[in-house]
Order: structure tokens, then C-alpha cells, then sequence
């Protein structure tokens, strides 16, 4: 893995996984409207609207038991084994949506199936990024921490491109009628096809030369009073994850639902700000994950959540006052550029304050408490907000509490030396 063609490979091989749970996730949301249609039909369409939101929502509520019982795994059996179940569970979720009839079909079974393919995914989703972000930390060269990690999130922005490519195919060859009616199952049934190709990829994986150096690996038991000696590590590292979580599922997951129903765009127009987006994102994150190599994680996160606590709502009023696909474009990248900013940092800076003997849990029990409460009902709370306040840029106010969030945990987490003094403490660790 010395070599550059080696670390390539290496991180291509686990974070194939990550881009198949992110492309999953995308489609539900860039569908959400086809979805509520066919699984949650109701006499009022923001009731139904909200429904397949709240769904897609309760996906996020099973990452904090996924990231426990499937952290606790993979810190004791190895990286490797746990990313591999974390792909199968995420699999039989993907089915279960692409295939499910209908309401009409199936009645109330129908929408409760899909559930449960949400809980499946979301399950595996609760360590599926923490996994990632760690195998990726274990295997960085020196120095070079930042922008390995900042691949786990790079793959998730070609899951947007690429299933926002697809939807502007899908948009191009098939009528609205037809979108609504069967067309949005294509995605996920493409993302069924993938499985078997990812599964492959994975099995090549290497163990971390890091875990398998490691003399005790701890029990389930162990890693539950080791994570609640340090709770507050934790709830710290959620509050510092939120502004990744809300931001990252506002410019994305959400823009299709926003440009279509608050702007009027097309859903051409907004499937192609969502792969421009995906583009951008993709470029400043390992940009971004890089540079905090050099100049540490504390500049940028405090840096991007001011920018973002004191833009962020007047960039969405001037949107929403002057709606258009230029518009649009311009005020999601520079949420991009933000997003970008502090993820770079942020993934890294988990895996970096987190007790290495239950790195994995910890890291993925912060994530998944952050996009459980936060980030995850981004789409469903702006759509709640918008209505409830009647006012289109209320989703500049809930990016703008996230971002709040994050600068208090940064300031908290990083004053005087202490993360330099935990990071020492989990070097010792790892190696007594």
C-alpha cells in the first residue's frame, strides 16, 4: 500500500461501497414526489410529500444502533469483515424499494415494506461511513491523513453526479407520466445491478496493517463502557458533525424537491444544478482535505461555519426573491464551496479525537446521532419550516443552526492542546 498506485487501489476498494449507500440515499430523495405519489397517496399533496420525507427520514433513526451493534463489530473482528455485512444489509434495503408494488397493489403493506427497506439501509448506514473514514485514516502515508479521509465523502459526490445524470436521462427519454407512474424505479434497480460488482470489489479488500497490529481487540462490552466513559466526546463529535449532515443533504438530497416545488423550476433544471453540485463538491473536498493537512482542521471548520452562519440564510432570500436556474446554481455552489470547507476537515478531525480502541463506534455513534436528530430530516424540515413559516428561504435558517452547532463544538473541541493530546493519547494506545 506504500506505493501511489497502491494507496489507489485501496481506497477505491472501500469506498465503492460508500458510493453505492449514497446513491441509494440520493434517488430516494431526488424521487421523493414520484415516491409519496405511489406509496403514500392522500388527498393533500404536501401531506403525501411529507410522509415520503418523514420515510426517508426514518432511515437515519436506525444509524445510532447500526453504528453500536456494527461498530462494535468491526473494532473487534476487523475493518474489512464489517464493511462487508454493512454492503449486504444495505443490498436487501435497495431491493426491497425497487421492487415493492404499490399502494394500490399492496395497500398499507406497501408503504410499511418500503420502511423497512429505509431501516435496512439506514442500519448499514450507521457504520457505513465511520468504517470508511476509518479504514481510510488506518491506511493514510504520513502527513497525509486529511486528504485520504476526504475520499469517503468524494464518493459520495459521484453518487450525485452519477444519479443525477441518470435522472437527467431518465427525464429526457421518459414523459412525466411515465416518471411518476414506474420510471423511478430504474435508479434503484441500477443500484441492485451494482451490488454483485461492489461485493466483488470489497472481498479484494485488505485488513488495516493498523488493527491487525493491535494486541487486544475489545468485546462489545468493553467498547459500550469505553464509549460511555466518553459520551461527551461523543456528543461533541455530533454536534461538530451536524453542519456536514444539513448541509450536505440541503444542496443535494433536497434541491430537486426545493427548485420543482418552491421555484418552479423543471426537474431538467434542478437534476442538472444537483450534478453541478456533485461536481463541485467532489473537487473541494480532497482540495480541502489536503489543505487542512497543512494548515490543521481548526482554521477551516471555524472559518466555514462563520461564512455559512452569516451567508447562509441571505443567499437563499435573494434566491427565492429572484428564482431561476442561474440563480439556483450559483447560490448551491457556493453552499458547495462551504460544505467542501468544513467536511474536508471534519471527517478526519472524528477519526482523530476518538479513542482508538473503539475508533470506529465512536466515530460512527457521533455521525449517525448528528444525521439521526439533524441532518437526515433536512428535507422534511425544510418542507416543514417553508410551510409552517411561509417563507421559501426558511431553509437558510436551519443551515444557519447547524452551522452555529458547529462552530460551538469546534471551539469546544479544539481549545488549547487538547485534541493534539487525545490524538497522543490514541497513538499510545494503539501501539501498548
Amino acid at each position: 500500500m506504500a506505493s501511489s498506485a497502491g494507496n489507489g487501489k485501496a481506497i477505491f476498494r472501500v469506498v465503492s461501497g460508500n458510493f453505492l449507500e449514497m446513491f441509494d440515499f440520493m434517488v430516494f430523495g431526488f424521487y421523493a414526489t414520484a415516491i409519496a405519489k405511489t406509496f403514500f397517496p392522500s388527498d393533500s399533496a404536501f401531506a403525501s410529500l411529507m410522509l415520503a420525507l418523514a420515510t426517508f427520514g426514518a432511515g437515519f433513526l436506525m444509524r445510532p444502533l447500526g453504528a453500536i451493534f456494527l461498530g462494535a463489530y468491526i473494532d473487534r473482528h476487523g475493518r474489512r469483515k464489517g464493511l462487508i455485512i454493512t454492503l449486504a444489509l444495505m443490498a436487501m434495503g435497495t431491493v426491497l424499494i425497487a421492487c415493492v408494488p404499490g399502494y394500490a397493489t399492496l395497500g398499507v403493506a406497501a408503504p410499511l415494506l418500503v420502511l423497512l427497506g429505509r431501516l435496512l439501509q439506514g442500519f448499514s448506514a450507521g457504520v457505513e461511513l465511520g468504517g470508511v473514514s476509518v479504514y481510510l485514516a488506518e491506511i493514510a502515508t504520513p502527513g497525509r491523513k486529511g486528504f485520504f479521509v476526504s475520499w469517503q465523502s468524494a464518493s459520495q459526490q459521484a453518487a450525485v453526479v452519477f444519479a443525477g445524470l441518470l435522472g437527467v436521462g431518465l427525464n429526457h427519454w421518459l414523459s412525466p407520466q411515465d416518471m411518476g407512474d414506474w420510471g423511478w424505479r430504474i435508479p434503484f434497480l441500477i443500484g441492485c445491478m451494482i451490488v454483485p460488482v461492489i461485493f466483488v470489489i470489497r472481498k479484494s479488500m485488505e485488513e488495516t496493517p493498523e488493527f491487525e497490529a493491535r494486541k487486544h481487540h475489545p468485546t462489545l462490552r468493553e467498547i459500550v463502557r469505553s464509549i460511555s466513559q466518553n459520551f461527551g466526546l461523543v456528543v461533541g463529535g455530533m454536534a461538530l458533525v451536524v453542519m456536514t449532515t444539513v448541509s450536505f443533504y440541503l444542496i443535494t438530497a433536497y434541491t430537486p424537491t426545493f427548485g420543482k416545488a418552491e421555484l418552479n423550476l423543471t426537474d431538467l433544471q434542478a437534476l442538472l444544478v444537483t450534478v453541478c453540485i456533485g461536481l463541485s463538491n467532489f473537487f473541494w473536498l480532497p482540495v480541502m482535505g489536503a489543505l487542512s493537512d497543512k494548515i490543521g482542521r481548526k482554521p477551516l471548520l471555524l472559518g466555514a461555519t462563520i461564512l455559512a452562519i452569516l451567508t447562509a440564510y441571505p443567499a437563499l432570500s435573494w434566491l427565492v426573491a429572484n428564482p431561476s436556474f442561474s440563480h439556483l446554481l450559483i447560490v448551491e455552489l457556493w453552499l458547495s464551496f462551504l460544505y467542501g470547507s468544513y467536511n474536508g476537515a471534519m471527517v478526519v478531525a472524528l477519526t482523530e479525537i476518538m479513542p482508538i480502541e473503539v475508533r470506529t463506534t465512536g466515530f460512527s455513534l457521533a455521525y449517525s446521532l448528528a444525521t439521526a436528530t439533524f441532518g437526515g430530516f433536512t428535507p422534511a424540515a425544510c418542507t416543514y419550516l417553508i410551510h409552517a413559516l411561509d417563507n421559501k428561504a426558511a431553509p437558510g435558517l436551519w443551515l444557519t443552526g447547524a452551522a452555529v452547532l458547529g462552530l460551538i463544538a469546534t471551539v469546544v473541541l479544539f481549545r488549547g492542546n487538547s485534541h493534539q493530546l487525545r490524538t497522543a493519547r490514541s497513538a499510545v494506545a494503539s501501539n501498548a
